[in-house]
């Protein structure tokens, strides 16, 4: 069995779609597998099977530096202090042994492993989860990692073929986040008293706009006659849904999946927003949040661009209902046609998880490939 060093920005046992996405392929071959993390945060993050080894990006994150000294620390972090984070990361994946270098390319650090004293004798496979601009990688990074790599793998068509547009005409192949057959569930009745209305995620204050207007969707329903319950888990606290004619239940982040899945399975509808603001992310980018909520018997409400890649494969199913604009009234409109027609619209779903989703396929796929 190869073995594989997976090197990325962030801890696989933190909170993330692109953590969520290597763990899963990483499951039941932990043994072959050691990650070589980037940390940035004096947080430290969970443990698991992986055997993990974090490098610190100094000077790391503190929760009290006010926003100038955050803004000097990033700025030392990404330019005084780049060589030296950027030599330990090496010194570090000098002492590992494997015979594939899996690179995420995602900020800054990217490319430190690419160079022949790392790659060569051995296979370089590259994971691009979103275009380089959203994720602040440098140019010339990612057009070396798209270059170099033996593999590229991407999350979406969308992706891929820009890539290819800017960095060269080189294969790809679609690796992302998937769901097993027997986490698929069968279509439920969305209709149940209360409506739960399901998001699980940390907010960027770039999607409070979307959560405002749900509310004031909500409200409206409500006075309707409908009954409405929000569960949010993982979501910082928002003011503004808070004391509305609609229950509103936060939850703690948690990484235990069996939790995230009976949370799923029992809510008739995911909530699924993506921002208006990055083109660069949602005209390229797949949501690991949206393959979840394919599986689940409750129905998508999607929010967000109506050219987004996540929304151009809901709408061509159909299996979701999409609301392409910051008008209440016709997100409250979106929500009654799901309350009508999300039976049909979930067994959609469950169809296209198993075409384009299949996690038992993905996997093979990541590991059997011939060197």
């Amino acid at each position: 069995m190869l073995k594989l060093l997976s090197f990325q920005p962030f801890s696989l046992y933190a909170n993330g779609g692109g953590n969520r996405i290597l763990r899963r392929l990483y499951q039941g071959k932990e043994q072959y597998v050691t990650s070589l993390a980037v940390h940035a945060s004096f947080v430290k993050p969970g443990k698991g099977p992986v055997n993990e080894i974090l490098v610190d990006a100094v000077p790391i994150a503190r929760t009290w530096a006010r926003w100038k000294l955050r803004s000097l620390l990033t700025w030392l972090r990404n330019h005084a202090f780049k060589r030296y984070t950027i030599s330990r990361i090496r010194q570090a994946a000098a002492a590992i042994e494997y015979d594939v270098l899996h690179v995420v390319n995602h900020g800054l650090f990217s490319a430190a492993l690419c160079t022949p004293a790392f790659y060569e004798g051995k296979q370089l496979w590259v994971s691009f989860h979103d275009h380089y601009i959203e994720i602040r990688s440098p140019f010339e990074d990612t057009q070396l990692l798209w270059n170099k790599a033996d593999r590229r793998l991407v999350i979406s068509e969308a992706l891929g073929r820009k890539y290819q547009q800017i960095f060269g005409n080189k294969p790809y192949e679609i690796i992302t986040d998937g769901v097993m057959s027997g986490e698929i569930r069968p279509p439920l009745p969305v209709i149940t008293n209360p409506v739960t209305i399901y998001f699980a995620g940390l907010l960027h204050m770039t999607y409070l706009p979307l959560f405002a207007v749900l509310a004031d969707a909500l409200d409206a329903l409500t006075a309707e006659g409908n009954s409405f319950k929000l569960v949010l888990r993982g979501t910082q606290d928002l003011p503004f849904i808070n004391n509305r004619a609609f229950e509103v239940d936060y939850r703690p982040v948690t990484l235990d999946n069996t939790v995230l899945k009976e949370e799923l399975d029992t809510s008739a509808i995911l909530y699924l927003p993506i921002k208006f603001t990055s083109p660069e992310f949602y005209l390229y980018s797949l949501s690991t949040k949206m393959v979840g909520y394919l599986a689940a018997p409750g129905a998508i409400l999607y929010h967000g661009p109506g050219d987004s890649a996540a929304c151009k494969l809901l709408e061509a199913s159909p299996c979701g209902v999409c609301c392409h604009t910051l008008d209440s009234g016709e997100l409250s409109g979106s929500i009654r046609k799901l309350l009508r027609q999300g039976t049909l619209v979930s067994a959609n779903a469950k169809a296209l998880a198993l075409e384009r989703f299949g996690f038992e396929n993905i996997q093979q796929r990541f590991w059997h490939h011939e060197v």
